[in-house]
Formats: structure tokens, sequence, C-alpha cells
């Protein structure tokens, strides 16, 4: 089996994060033309878009005491053929239950694809570089939105709504093809003498530092939620933004995100991990004061605050996840990074939630409380700093790829 080089590995990995992301947000936009098409309601779409999180932490729970029994290129295959076959199984939908199942299965193994790339990352990348790499993985993530999504919209409005899901599923078999032929075996993990079993992860969950890892995750992806789902509609209410000028937010958001998360995980490794992560949330918390009281204003300015927005609270993740990754020994990461997901849906589902009972609409039809999340994001950045300052790393890892030949 051929090798490839660790850039080129993290890439491919990547790709596998990329087609997971686009499948998660293509479906939101296209709520209209779904409901148009299939002729559901508000509610059962709903239900179509909370499927796929929902799936993904229940399987994800689920799995979580086994994953680190197999090798991992084993399971990726295994998981990502799954998401595949969602993603066909999405364009072959015509009914609101066919499009229901199709996503509970996207969502069930896009999510332990998700996972198994976090773990795998972990276990190649040794931990002097472990913030670039995961620069790179997140570098999907501001991808998807900046470009998979808007071509994805575009092939739905420009022939059917099917489009962007026959095209994931192509592109997802292609990538699962090259996994096949040039990731090697992942089974580091499997050569420290730990048993892989209950006891194992019961093990874990007792683990007090896994604990404050996950809860320092869980806090700030609930301060980050708090601003993104009803970030549009304040521009479009608020802010004055034209409606059709709202996807050009998200666009300028993720080519900058694109264009510096490889950098903010150079930066990370060069001069730690910790640093770089007070700095980012400093900023960020400037940002999202500033996005979240904004008055009218012109579209050059909302462009520039959501350009800094993406960079620095969308960064602050990529020494997070590295700061993540070696909180567990290699031997659990695979059960960690499982558990590390449902924390994020959880705390995502959260805080949307605290969000709806937060936020009203005045009788002109603006967003009324959307401040209140601002400091309630701010509020969650702060503890999570602390948080950070609580967990304790696993310096002394090397590279599984050297464990496993």
């Amino acid at each position: 089996m051929t090798r490839l080089p660790e850039r080129a590995l993290l890439l491919l990995l990547a790709s596998v994060m990329f087609t997971h992301i686009m499948d998660f947000m293509v479906l939101m936009p296209l709520g209209p033309q779904l409901m148009r098409s299939l002729g559901i309601n508000a509610e059962q779409f709903s239900w179509i878009v909370s499927a796929y999180t929902l799936s993904a932490g229940t399987v994800g729970l689920l799995a979580a005491p086994f994953v680190d029994r197999f090798d991992r290129r084993f399971l990726l295959l295994i998981a990502y053929a799954g998401f595949a076959a969602g993603s066909l199984a999405c364009a072959l939908a015509h009914s609101h239950i066919a499009l229901l199942i199709a996503r509970i299965i996207c969502g069930a193994f896009g999510g332990i694809s998700g996972t198994l790339v976090m773990a795998i990352v972990s276990d190649v990348v040794p931990a002097e570089r472990r913030a670039a790499g995961m620069g790179v993985i997140m570098g999907a993530f501001s991808f998807a939105a900046a470009l998979g999504v808007p071509f994805g919209l575009w092939l739905a409005h420009r022939y059917v709504w099917e489009a962007p899901f026959i095209l994931l599923a192509a592109l997802s078999g292609i990538i699962w093809l090259l996994i096949a032929i040039w990731l090697p075996p992942i089974r580091g993990h499997l050569t420290s003498g730990r048993q892989h079993g209950a006891a194992s992860f019961i093990e874990l969950l007792r683990d007090p530092n896994a604990g404050r890892a996950l809860l320092f995750m869980a806090v700030m992806v609930f301060g980050h939620f708090a601003i993104i789902p009803f970030l549009s509609p304040f521009l479009v209410s608020n802010v004055g933004i034209a409606a059709e000028n709202v996807w050009l937010v998200f666009m300028v958001g993720g080519v900058c995100s694109v264009l510096t998360t490889a950098r903010v995980g150079r930066l990370a490794d060069r001069h730690g991990r910790h640093r770089i992560f007070y700095v980012l949330v400093a900023v960020a918390v400037v940002v999202t004061l500033t996005l979240t009281q904004l008055g009218q204003a012109p579209l050059w300015q909302v462009l520039s605050l959501a350009g800094m927005f993406f960079v620095f609270a969308s960064g602050r993740f990529i020494p997070a996840q590295a700061i993540m990754s070696l909180a567990v020994p290699p031997s659990r990461r695979g059960a960690f990074m499982s558990l590390n997901s449902c924390a994020r849906d959880l705390a995502a589902g959260c805080s949307a939630a605290v969000g709806g009972k937060v936020i009203s609409e005045s009788a002109t039809g603006q967003l009324v409380h959307y401040t209140w999340m601002g400091w309630i994001a701010v509020a969650a950045a702060v503890i999570s700093v602390w948080l950070a300052s609580r967990v304790r790393t696993h310096e002394q890892e090397t590279s599984a790829l050297a464990q496993a030949a």
C-alpha cells in the first residue's frame, strides 16, 4: 500500500470532512424548494434538518465504547461508505419519510466518519505539529461554507434539488477509493496494552481530565451557536442587509477562514496552543460584541466584521481541538472523540433552544434581545478560557504511523 506524505494525508482526510459538512449545511437553505417539491410543511422540514444531528449524536454515543477496538482505517471505510449511500438515498428520496430516513443514515455515518477523521489526525500527527494538522482539517469547514454550499445551491436552483446530493454521493465514492488505496492501517492505539471494552470506557467516563476537556468544548460550541443560528435574520431585519446579499457574508467569512486556518495552526504549534487560543478568544469577544450590537450599517462594514468573526471566533477551535486531542492517551482517543461529537451536538442544540427562548420579534419585524445572546457568547468564551487552563495534555506522543507498520 502506498503511503501518502503527511500533508497529502491530511488533505485526504479534510476532503472527508468537507463532504460531511457540506451535506449537513446545504440542506437548510433548500427548505423552500424541498417544501414545494415534496409537499411538506415547516414542522416536517425542521425534523428533516434536526434528524442529522440527533442521529449523529445518538450513534456517536452508542459507538463510543467500541471505536478503539479496531483499526481506524477499517472503520472509516465502513462509515464513509454508509455516508455515501445516505447521500445517494437523499437524491433518490421523493417523500418526507424517505428523506427523513436518508438524513438519519447520513447523520449516523457522517458523524462517525468525522469522529474517526479527528482521531486519525490525532494519531498520525505528532503533538508538536498537532494544531497545524487540525488547522488543515478545520479548513474543510470554511471551504464547505465558502464554496461547497454556494455551488450546491447553484446546482439545486439550476437543475433540481437532488443535484447537490448526487454530487456529494459521487464525490464521496471517489474519496472512498482514495482512502482505500492510500490511507495506511492506523493501529497504534491497539498496541498500548490497554483493554478496549466496557471497563475501559467506564474508566474514560471517570477521568476528570477528559470530563474537563469535554466540558471545555461544549461551552465553546454553546457560545458559538448562541450567535450563528440567528445571525442571518439579525443582519436582514436589524442591520438592513438585503436578503439576497446574506450569502456574501458567509462567503467572505468562509474565504477568510480558508486563508487563515493553516496559519493559525502553525502559530499555535510555534507559540503554544493555549497562548494562541487566549489571543483568539480575546479578539473574538470584541468582534462578537460589536457584531451583535450593530445597528444600520453598510454592506462593506458587515462583511469586514463577518470576516473577523469567522477568522477569530471560528479560528479559536483550531488550538482548542488540538488541546482536546491531547487530553487522553491514544488508546482512548476514538471513544473520547465520539463523546466529543456528542457534547458538541448537545451544546449546539441547547444553545439554539436558549436562543429561541431569549430572542423575540418586534412589531416592526426586528429581532429583540439578540444583544443578550452576544453577552451569553462572551460569558461562554470567558468560561472556556478558564476550562482550557484546567485541561492537562499528554505531550509525549509519537505518530501512530510509526507504530502501526
